[in-house]
């Protein structure tokens, strides 16, 4: 073409050399050099070239995302349940979070209400047993994840040595408080506390020649009776994560440390506790997620809701529940899940962050 410029080799080698470049930098260099220097149809070749090449590895990613999404596809059929369940449970009533803000009417509806701002919030803050209210919910729940985790990995590690059915019965066994009601589990502790025919009071206080006593009149027994039902309720349930996570140990490190002349303990200490550390944090922050967050069953069924127990029984969610039985405030209690929800975000974020400092690699983010 008039006035373009041709690329002039010396020999055959050169050409060659410059056509076929031996990694990807020469290549890059190559095609600069030809769409500066070289004549228009040389530029015309490799723009159509390179159009090519892109499109081609569009089609193969393509290829690719579509036959993992085959290959996977079985295990998203599974997974869709679950995921239904998430959004129509947990996304859905989203948008009703405004009802904390409002003073809510059912006739004028949650977004015809009239807006109230922060005041809903007064009815946890301003009452006489917001410290108290607090102050259980928080410090059962941390009795709670101390006590459960710790029997949890105890139970677990001990299942693990286990074999055979006997390894089955007692899984099945311990698991088996979890699967009750709580309604249940009320009258099983009613049926020991009882002050006329409970089982303490009659055979155990009896046979010690001690008095009877009047468990649902006095308050201070109740912090231990608690934390011992909800362990024995949820000990079964949670050592099945640990347990889990045990039988996926490499057995190499055990055999390597029996040679190494490891005690049992000793092979815990240093080996199943520090590979289980992972699991134990995920676990515990989940837990401190809900610190602000109690067992509603558990301490209003089984204490049988009675007044006199209000000062180590009642929590958060009782108190709320009480509230909107004696007054229907629905916005009261929307107040609360909110508070409770936002502060429980804070705390696994502080949680994480915290965790991340010490172990990256065992933080959440």
């Amino acid at each position: 073409m008039a006035g373009s410029k041709q690329i002039k080799f010396k020999n055959l080698d050169q050409k060659n050399e410059l056509r076929r470049p031996k990694n990807r930098t020469a290549q890059v260099v190559r095609r600069e050099k030809s769409v500066k220097t070289g004549t228009l149809w040389d530029r015309l070749r490799i723009r159509k070239r390179r159009r090519k090449n892109m499109a081609r590895v569009k089609s193969q990613k393509s290829q690719k995302r579509r036959k993992t999404f085959v290959r996977f596809l079985p295990i998203y059929i599974l997974m869709l349940p679950g995921l239904i369940y998430l959004f129509i449970n947990n996304y859905m009533p989203l948008p009703g979070l405004v009802i904390a803000f409002k003073q809510y009417n059912a006739g004028k509806g949650i977004y015809g209400s009239p807006w109230v701002g922060l005041k809903n919030f007064e009815y946890l803050f301003t009452t006489s047993d917001a410290f108290v209210i607090t102050r259980n919910t928080i410090l059962y729940n941390v009795a709670f994840i101390v006590i459960n985790t710790t029997l949890a990995i105890a139970v677990a590690i001990v299942l693990s040595e286990l074999e055979g059915k006997r390894k089955k019965v007692y899984q099945s066994a311990i698991l088996l408080p979890n699967l009750l009601s709580t309604v249940i589990i009320g009258y099983l502790v009613f049926a020991f506390f009882s002050v006329e025919n409970g089982f303490i009071n009659n055979t155990i206080l009896k046979a010690l020649g001690k008095d009877p006593v009047s468990w649902y009149s006095e308050p201070k027994y109740w912090p231990f009776i608690l934390v011992f039902v909800s362990a024995w309720k949820s000990v079964g349930y949670n050592c099945i994560v640990y347990l889990a996570t045990l039988m996926g140990f490499d057995k190499s490190f055990y055999e390597s440390a029996k040679i190494d002349g490891a005690t049992r303990w000793q092979q815990i200490k240093y080996i199943t506790l520090p590979l289980l550390r992972p699991t134990i944090i995920m676990l515990t922050m989940m837990a401190i997620g809900r610190i602000f967050y109690s067992d509603f069953g558990l301490f209003y069924q089984v204490p049988m809701n009675q007044g006199a127990l209000y000062s180590t029984t009642n929590t958060i969610d009782t108190y709320v529940y009480r509230g909107l039985l004696q007054m229907g405030n629905v916005s009261m209690s929307a107040a609360a899940g909110v508070y409770q929800s936002i502060v429980g975000f804070i705390l696994v974020l502080g949680a994480n962050l915290l965790v991340r400092k010490i172990d990256r690699d065992s933080a959440l983010i």
